[in-house]
């Protein structure tokens, strides 16, 4: 338990002192990615959240709704988890992988059984 309070201790200086760099340099992740043939490409900020979409002319010689929204759907998913790698990769130095990746998910589980298990010492 000991040993956990001072990793914590530790993380939390490391984050005090980098922390705001570290912020800012995630803020300014922007992923674009094109769609396999090329015709769609999105741009997506560290958050996921869609920045731009762009729709080569040529996308509407094929009229298919249906096939142009799960082009859009999946580029924009590669997007996603491409910002969400760099932003991951930011912040490796203080956060343990897990720890964040468990946080982005919204896994709160997850989160409490690292916590339990580092506090047991077994991670």
């Amino acid at each position: 338990m000991r040993a956990y309070a001072d990793e914590l201790r530790q993380m939390f200086r490391q984050i005090q002192d980098s922390g705001l760099e570290l912020h800012a340099r995630a803020q300014t992740v922007q992923i674009t990615e094109k769609s396999r043939d090329g015709l769609v490409s999105v741009t997506v900020n560290a958050r996921g959240e869609l920045v731009r979409l762009d729709l080569d002319p040529r996308v509407y010689r094929r009229p298919d709704a249906r096939l142009l929204a799960d082009t859009i759907t999946q580029t924009t998913h590669r997007a996603v988890a491409r910002a969400r790698e760099q932003v991951m990769e930011i912040f490796e130095p203080v956060i343990p992988r897990a720890e964040l990746q468990a946080h982005l998910d919204g896994d709160v589980e997850a989160a409490l059984a690292r916590l339990a298990d580092r506090m047991e010492g077994k991670a």
